[in-house]
């Protein structure tokens, strides 16, 4: 199992590891690692495994049950291979501002309008929410873009922490996401944004709501009669 220090802290850029497995010459398992692994709309991401001199390109992660799977771009790490891993920072914070955006925007939208969110990805350059909404034009989308731009300029922390299922699953809003349900564990990892959201979630997130900046409309789309999708970037 690997021990996922990305999740305990979303801030950390380097850290030592040990090869624990090697499959195909270029798909490496360590003992802990601070790479995000693809998942819940939130990309991969991307920096550097070091073994003394020799560098690693880290070009793709992924979680495959406990293990966390790192992609490079040649061979040879072996098993036991003591390493130091380095984290492409800038894209990484880049996803951490985007995703903590996307949850002040969604939590908006859907408790505002009951409407659960039925997409997302984010990507480098923006964010897609679909939404599970019969009505949304853009000026009603503008209205929730500035509301979110206002609690951007505040002094909100967001935090993360572990509770119970049963728990959990009690708290109004915990799941967003049509059709979709929380891990069948024990203990789910709550993102809370003081006062303004909680969630369920298992992605890296900034500390404070000022450290998003400001978010803009791109774009909004039908995508069907109860499917209404969203664009926005970081400013």
């Amino acid at each position: 199992m690997t021990r996922a220090l990305y999740l305990e802290d979303s801030y950390l850029r380097e850290c030592d590891a040990t090869v624990v497995k090697v499959t195909d010459g270029r798909y490496i398992v360590l003992d802990q690692t601070i790479f995000y692994p693809k998942g819940g709309g939130q990309p991969w991401d991307t920096g550097k495994i070091i073994r003394g001199n020799e560098v690693f390109n880290v070009v793709y992660v992924g979680k495959f049950g406990d293990e966390i799977s790192h992609e490079v771009d040649r061979e040879g790490l072996r098993e036991g291979d003591k390493v130091h891993c380095i984290l492409n920072w800038e894209r990484r914070y880049k996803f951490m501002r985007s995703h903590t955006a996307a949850h002040v925007f969604a939590s908006l939208i859907c408790n505002e309008t009951g409407a659960l969110v039925t997409g997302n990805q984010i990507e480098e350059d923006k964010v897609r929410f679909d939404f599970s909404l019969e009505r949304m034009d853009r000026d009603l989308v503008m209205k929730y873009i500035e509301k979110a731009n206002e609690l951007f300029k505040k002094d909100i922390p967001v935090i993360w922490y572990e509770l119970p299922r049963e728990e959990a699953l009690k708290i109004p809003g915990i799941v967003k996401m049509a059709e979709a349900f929380p891990p069948d564990i024990p203990k789910l990892r709550i993102v809370e944004i003081v006062g303004v959201d909680k969630q369920a979630d298992g992605g890296t997130h900034v500390r404070n709501l000022r450290e998003v900046g400001q978010i803009r409309l791109l774009k909004v789309e039908s995508k069907g009669r109860l499917n209404k999708r969203v664009y926005f970037a970081l400013e």
